[in-house]
């Protein structure tokens, strides 16, 4: 492996490990069972590719190395077309349900029995891109407006994508955490409703929903593995994800689950702060990192107390590797596929790498050569122009 992986400053912090039900109460088996009959029926659903990297595996010195490839999901590029589009449908089942003062079903909304109450309701965002574009598509397809709201950093590429989708998309100043705030002040000004991937004191349905279109993809990774992996390494972001997994594969697997590591870029760190706290806790995104997805600096209410029972380490990585990570999917040794991800993706095997490379880490994180690893290839190339250039050799050093 490269220097930049055995130099990179790599922070850890152990998980809290707390005692409780956080798996089972906050997201419950009949959440992820409603939302796999849901989407599985959804035309163009198939599962996505998982990936063994037996020449990786040996490089890393670990047994085994799996990739789960969001790439292809449903043509949006990423997980977050599970998630978005799901709790889109459900706001609108909700909402709909409300106003004819009748419980409606999901696939009549899907179906456009209440296509004209549909049409009558804007359902709004905050991104980075993939979740955005996850709502802007369920919107169109189940017959709503669609408001999404960006910040500043958010490439025109990622931009355009939502909006070829229908959306009317809002670029604000300042970052993430910001757009969450508007979309909160527009939402109640005039009567639109949020579909958020981030909770708050009082918001956890859409959250929730959107944890749940996750679990699709959880359970295609059980069905498709033979034993359980003895580590997952998952993005940060405002935790959502690494919530949804790490609830799925302890409701699946029970004490056989995986040792869970999050993994953070150092510039956007708040589940890393969080488990040093001991509590939630918001930080200040100073500067973007280039996994766009995961510039978050609060976390989300709904996914902390899971990570707060689940992870075992949280792990923070530099700008520096992220580039070399892509570049190692795109370019494999031995007989290894390549794969063509986005920045975002890459986290997990970028702390990964890090790892192993790196003596003191690597015990930290139990890992050893009988290690069977799993990672979450969250994101397809969403943005073509970042991907040339990182492939071209730009290494986006922050």
């Amino acid at each position: 492996m490269t220097r930049e992986f055995e130099n990179a400053v790599v922070a850890h912090a152990a998980g809290l490990r707390a005692s409780g039900d956080a798996a089972h109460r906050v997201i419950s088996a009949l959440d992820f069972d409603a939302a796999r009959n849901e989407i599985t029926g959804w035309g163009g659903y198939a599962s996505t590719p998982l990936v063994h990297l037996p020449a990786l595996a040996r490089e890393l010195s670990v047994a085994h190395v799996c990739y789960k490839d969001e790439g292809p999901r449903f043509g949006l590029g990423s997980f977050k077309a599970l998630g978005g589009s799901y709790a889109a449908l459900q706001v609108l089942r909700r909402e709909i349900s409300k106003s004819i003062d009748r419980e409606v079903s999901a696939a009549d909304v899907r179906n456009g029995k209440y296509a004209d109450e549909a049409a009558k309701i804007t359902l709004i965002s905050a991104t980075d891109g993939n979740h955005g574009r996850s709502v802007a598509w369920g919107a169109q397809r189940f017959g709503a407006r669609c408001r999404i709201y960006i910040h500043a950093e958010v490439s025109p590429n990622r931009a355009q994508a939502m909006a070829d989708l229908g959306a009317e998309v809002i670029r604000i100043d300042g970052d993430y955490d910001a757009t969450v705030a508007v979309t909160r002040k527009d939402a109640e000004t005039n009567g639109w409703f949020i579909v958020s991937d981030t909770s708050w004191d009082g918001y956890t349905d859409p959250p929730r929903d959107v944890m749940a279109g996750y679990g699709v993809m959880t359970r295609e990774i059980c069905e498709a593995m033979e034993h359980p992996p003895t580590h997952v390494l998952l993005q940060g972001g405002v935790g959502g994800l690494a919530a949804s997994v790490a609830a799925a594969f302890r409701q699946y697997w029970g004490a056989e689950s995986p040792r869970v590591i999050v993994v953070e870029p150092d510039l956007a760190a708040c589940l890393f702060a969080s488990a040093k706290a001991g509590t939630s806790t918001a930080v200040r995104v100073a500067s973007e990192t280039i996994m766009a997805g995961l510039s978050c600096g609060e976390p989300s209410a709904l996914a902390w107390p899971i990570l707060a029972e689940e992870v075992s380490d949280f792990i923070t990585i530099p700008e520096s590797v992220v580039a070399p990570a892509v570049r190692r999917l795109a370019q494999p040794t031995g007989d290894d596929p390549a794969l063509y991800v986005g920045e975002s993706a890459i986290a997990g095997l970028a702390g990964l790498i890090c790892a192993t490379a790196q003596s003191g880490l690597r015990e930290r994180l139990a890992l050893t050569d009988q290690s069977r690893v799993l990672l979450i290839g969250s994101e397809g190339v969403t943005d073509p122009d970042i991907h040339a250039r990182i492939m071209a050799g730009e290494n986006f050093n922050g």
